[in-house]
């Protein structure tokens, strides 16, 4: 009949047999979280992990921060020794820890040393949100405030890049302590006259964002970064106000005066050398 003939065809969706998914190495390819478009992982890397089509700031381990910013083979690291035990007896907090060890490659949320920025020598910790949410615990705290004291001993600028849950709740107290830990180190070091540059990535929330992170001389932040203390519902319900759709935003903090500029991260690396240059003490290798 004409119909079968000039009618409408079925249309179907080819779906790729398993021999052909196995030629496809495991994740070689990396879809945007904000735009839903599929890129090469390679270009993605390549790229910084900023998407290429809309710029969206997708998550940098510590590492990769790490090799994006410093010079190469000028990296030293510091304590990285340390790791958390289990002081309150939390069941299975250890065996979290242990994964999450094997998952990262990393002893603890956050990676310290020093190294060269454009041949500016500085002092750093980098968190990675990758490892317990970036929660800071005992030995986080303890690993920022000595970074901080090294910094203050060797006469050298001090950078941290902060990604975080907030406090660790497996460590209780001992973990909300850390705030009053490094912001005494900080003070101590910003008296001496110490340079401190915060630049606070996606997420940094709880009580990271109300101590350490909010205390440079600098503030900075990447794109579209959550940035705040309580959960947007929580203070919703406490206020019984409707916050606007773009609160608590690396856009909204730096709109209201809480920041001192949102820098791209293609950016960075060239801002965070200008500033390292123009406060550098007896010259820029330390």
């Amino acid at each position: 009949m004409l119909k079968d003939l000039f009618g409408k065809k079925k249309r179907y969706v080819t779906i790729p047999s398993e021999e052909t998914k196995q030629d496809i190495p495991e994740g070689l390819m990396k879809k945007c979280e904000k735009c839903y478009k599929i890129y090469y992982r390679k270009e993605m890397n390549k790229s910084l992990n900023v998407c290429p089509s809309c710029g969206h700031h997708h998550q940098l381990n510590a590492w990769e921060r790490i090799h994006s910013l410093f010079d190469e083979n000028t990296f030293e690291e510091w304590d990285q020794q340390l790791i958390s035990t289990n002081p309150l007896g939390f069941p299975d907090y250890i065996e979290k820890l242990e994964k999450d060890r094997v998952k990262t490659g990393l002893n603890e949320g956050v990676v310290t040393g020093k190294g060269l920025i454009d041949g500016q020598a500085t002092a750093f910790s980098v968190m990675d949100a990758s490892f317990r949410m970036g929660s800071m615990g005992s030995v986080i705290g303890e690993k920022i405030a000595r970074a901080v004291e090294h910094a203050r001993e060797q006469s050298l600028p001090f950078i941290i890049f902060t990604a975080s849950g907030g406090a660790r709740m497996q460590e209780g107290v001992l973990s909300l302590m850390q705030m009053s830990k490094t912001s005494v180190a900080i003070n101590r070091f910003s008296q001496e006259g110490g340079l401190m540059i915060s630049v606070m990535t996606h997420p940094t929330t709880g009580g990271v964002s109300a101590s350490f992170a909010s205390l440079g001389d600098y503030n900075f932040a990447e794109p579209g970064a959550l940035i705040g203390f309580a959960g947007r519902r929580i203070i919703e319900q406490t206020t019984r106000e409707k916050l606007p759709d773009d609160f608590q935003t690396a856009e909204f903090l730096f709109k209201h005066g809480q920041l001192d500029r949102v820098v791209h991260r293609h950016d960075l690396k060239p801002l965070l050398a200008t500033i390292l240059k123009m406060h550098q003490k007896g010259g820029a290798h330390q």
